[in-house]
């Protein structure tokens, strides 16, 4: 008697393991996460597409339930889960998905919020119109069929596919050892590429991206950057970056919100939601009051709302960099080419769907031929009959049954058995004349369609011309606009692409608070105007700096101590006039004993333009721009200062420019630059004006295309007088009177060169601001004590004024 063990074969573990492994592997691969590269289908969606083919449950024909349509697909195709039939189907229905949904669904297939579907027995669903393309001529033995799982039945191995579905719907699987991540694109595009590459077989891949210009996500969004959408093209991988597009909308009370009207593929917009409410709470994303979404059945929208000093530009920037609203869509064009896996380049995909319809267009002309040639055999045993219709009829009269008249027929009248059988199975009605024509008619007709047929299959050039016909035809039943934005030219993100260009006031308060404005904010005043609130200053501060710049420059800050920082003009805080600003201390990291005396703004450092400075004690340097292009955000050495000396302005120039330099007392000296040698950044200088008793240095300004120079002094007085005026000499000396100093209207405080087409900004200590056209300033000699510029009120003296140029921006101040 033999035992149980006795026939055990003992088998190593690890070849089990290789070879079973090897097994479940391909299995994955090859029939469940691969879509096939003809019709861009995985077994489970061609099953509920054929499934639902079969029930009838076309475009055009009422909803079925879920349920019964899972049944159907569970019964007889796909002996798995129903959850895993019900979410293929429900993920075919959702629009923001599949680019083109190739099922129609009615009731709760979930949303792009993450919320999920209805249960399968409350939803109804049916084929949609484009899903017609992929099973059309089904039925013609365009395809292979297989047995499905218990050999009861015959199931597709691929769709006829008149739609290019895996470059319009995309795919994604991960399977053993692999994974596919294709994305969708325009139909429109891709049947252009598709048509270019049927007439022109070595179309270059370059050339074919001309048609197919990237991909076409179904929920829009922004593609940042070519080069990761040329590479996936080219070699079937790369990384594509893909933005959410958000605006920056303007209220009525003039706040404004980041409106965002599109989000990248895949990214689940409630999660996305609760994500940015989740940076808001942990304060890594500042200027956010409130966030609603207003999406409804019209589009998404989901609004932003910024806090009155909010930044919507930075929280913008913050939004892509913390959140989903900017993603990497991996691209790996993975598919199966006869049954193997194989990463597919743009070109590829094409040629293989190109392949695959020219097999069912081939099998199609065949089985329409078969059927053309056998309807014309049996019209030609009808002409037979209805030539000899008495003999026949008495032949089969003669006949003693079906069999015998059928045998005499084929033998009087050289038919074959199935002209006879469809003789003896026609109709008396057919015997009329009337009738006997149309037999005729179609039996010229058939002859011509077969002749046609032929044709087709023994002419490339006609199989090619079809099928550009074919595809012209879904273009225009199907075909839309694309609706994925394309940014060829992406860099790392800067705050410049969504910042517009524009000049602004940058005012700096006594206590070294920082804050900019549009320039727009003040309105032009007559000459001895009160002005407006300029900021909100506190009885211990004053606005003491202020200046013009555009958003997009830099602005390096120089402070007493000779030591040079720089942020981009955007980068500082947004605030009203009203406002108090936030603290440089935040901004950047100088020591809290420094204080900062000058400000230029560049677009970028070059070495064809200099740094000129200027000391409280009269010394002045010259440093090439680029020597400052490398900043520490610990500032750097902009200049060597002797003991007990200040640094007081610095200004751009371009190397041959003449400066003026003015003191306290009143005295101003003009010489060229020239004077000065270009020197290192830790250099000391050398000596520009020679001061008097008592005297300081106020200002220096480098002369350029204005004609005339402006001077302000502590008690609201101010003139113009012609640069001409002062006589050129060499650096070094004491210079000659500016403005005649008195009590009543205080000591030199700014000076600036001016237009007539120039406006003036004038701020005070105590926070009030004029703006006035230089124009209104008449030009006055250098000796005198100018006129009334502001009415200031009891202990209010000036603090800076700024020139605005109102049609033309301006690199420095």
């Amino acid at each position: 008697m033999t035992t149980i063990f006795e026939k055990v074969v003992p088998v190593s573990l690890e070849e089990e393991m290789k070879s079973s492994y090897i097994d479940y592997a391909m299995s994955v691969i090859v029939a469940r996460a691969l879509p096939d590269v003809r019709d861009g289908l995985k077994p489970v969606h061609r099953r509920v597409l054929f499934g639902m083919h079969e029930l009838g449950v076309a475009y055009n024909k009422p909803y079925k339930k879920s349920a019964r349509i899972v049944g159907e697909v569970l019964g007889k195709y796909h002996p798995h889960g129903d959850s895993a039939v019900y979410d293929t189907m429900v993920r075919m229905v959702q629009d923001f998905s599949l680019r083109y949904p190739l099922v129609d669904g009615q009731g709760n297939f979930g949303s792009i919020d993450g919320d999920s579907p209805a249960a399968m027995r409350y939803t109804e669903a049916r084929l949609s119109r484009i899903a017609d393309e992929m099973l059309r001529d089904l039925d013609k033995n365009t395809v292979n069929f297989a047995p499905n799982f218990d050999d009861t039945l015959q199931e597709p191995t691929v769709m006829p596919s008149y739609l290019p579905n895996l470059l319009v719907n995309g795919a994604s699987g991960i399977a053993v050892g692999m994974a596919t991540n294709i994305p969708p694109h325009n139909l429109a595009e891709v049947i252009d590429g598709l048509v270019a590459l049927i007439e022109n077989p070595k179309l270059k891949p370059e050339d074919l991206m001309k048609f197919v210009k990237a991909p076409d996500f179904p929920t829009g969004g922004i593609i940042y950057g070519y080069d990761g959408v040329k590479e996936a093209f080219l070699t079937g991988r790369g990384r594509i970056i893909l933005r959410a597009k958000a605006n920056i909308e303007v209220m009525k009370n003039e706040r404004e919100n980041i409106v965002i009207t599109e989000i990248p593929y895949q990214v689940n917009k409630a999660a996305l939601i609760e994500k940015i409410a989740e940076l808001v709470r942990e304060d890594k994303i500042v200027g956010i009051s409130n966030i609603r979404d207003e999406s409804d059945r019209d589009g998404l929208r989901v609004v932003i709302e910024m806090k009155r000093d909010g930044q919507p530009a930075v929280t913008l920037n913050q939004l892509f960099k913390h959140t989903q609203m900017q993603v990497t869509f991996g691209v790996i064009m993975l598919a199966l080419v006869n049954g193997v896996p194989k990463v597919l380049t743009l070109k590829e995909c094409m040629e293989h769907f190109i392949t695959h319809r020219f097999e069912v267009l081939k099998r199609r002309t065949k089985f329409d031929l078969d059927a053309a040639e056998r309807r014309a055999h049996i019209l030609e045993g009808y002409i037979i009959a209805l030539d000899n219709i008495d003999a026949v009829i008495e032949t089969i009269k003669k006949s003693r049954d079906v069999e015998t008249a059928k045998n005499n027929l084929m033998k009087k009248f050289k038919l074959s058995e199935i002209q006879a059988k469809a003789i003896l199975d026609m109709r008396l009605q057919r015997l009329t004349g009337l009738e006997r024509k149309k037999i005729e008619d179609e039996y010229k007709e058939t002859i011509k369609l077969i002749e046609r047929l032929k044709g087709i299959l023994s002419s490339e050039k006609k199989q090619r011309q079809i099928l550009i016909e074919e595809l012209q035809i879904v273009k225009e039943k199907f075909g839309d606009e694309r609706r994925t934005e394309i940014v060829r030219d992406y860099k790392e993100f800067s705050l410049e692409d969504i910042i517009a260009e524009e000049d602004v006031v940058v005012t700096i308060s006594h206590q070294g608070f920082i804050k900019r404005f549009p320039v727009s904010g003040y309105r032009r005043q007559a000459r001895g105007g009160k002005g407006v609130i300029g900021a909100g200053s506190k009885e211990e501060d004053f606005i003491e700096h202020m200046f013009v710049a555009s958003t997009h420059h830099y602005i390096m800050f120089f402070t007493d101590k000779g030591k040079c920082y720089w942020l981009k003009v955007h980068e500082l805080p947004e605030g009203g006039r009203a406002t108090k600003g936030r603290s440089i201390l935040n901004l950047i990291e100088k020591d809290k004993e420094e204080k900062i005396t000058a400000f230029v703004t560049v677009k970028e450092f070059t070495d064809d333009k200099f740094i000129v400075m200027a000391t409280e004690k009269g010394t002045v340097k010259k440093t090439v721009l680029s020597a400052y292009s490398n900043i520490r955000r610990g500032g750097i050495n902009a200049i060597n200062l002797a003991a007990g000396d200040r640094l007081i302005e610095a200004k751009l120039s371009e190397g041959k420019n003449d400066i003026i330099i003015g003191t306290r007392n009143g005295m101003a000296i003009r010489f060229n630059e020239k004077d000065v040698r270009d020197m290192g950044r830790t250099a000391t200088g050398v000596r520009g004006v020679k001061l008097g008793k008592n005297d300081v240095v106020i200002g220096m300004i480098v002369v350029r295309n204005a004609t005339t120079l402006m001077v302000v002094t502590e008690k609201g007085f101010g003139k113009r007088s012609e640069i001409e005026d002062y006589r050129l000499t060499r650096r070094g000396g004491k210079g000659v009177i500016t403005v005649k100093t008195s009590d009543k209207n205080g000591k030199l405080i700014a000076m600036k060169e001016v237009n007539d087409n120039d406006e003036l900004v004038i701020i005070t200590t105590g926070g009030m601001v004029i703006r006035q056209s230089v124009s209104e300033l008449r030009v006055m000699g250098r000796n005198t004590q100018g006129v009334r510029l502001i009415r200031l009120n009891e202990g209010d003296d000036i603090a800076d004024i700024a020139r605005v140029i109102p049609e033309e921006g301006n690199g420095e101040e």
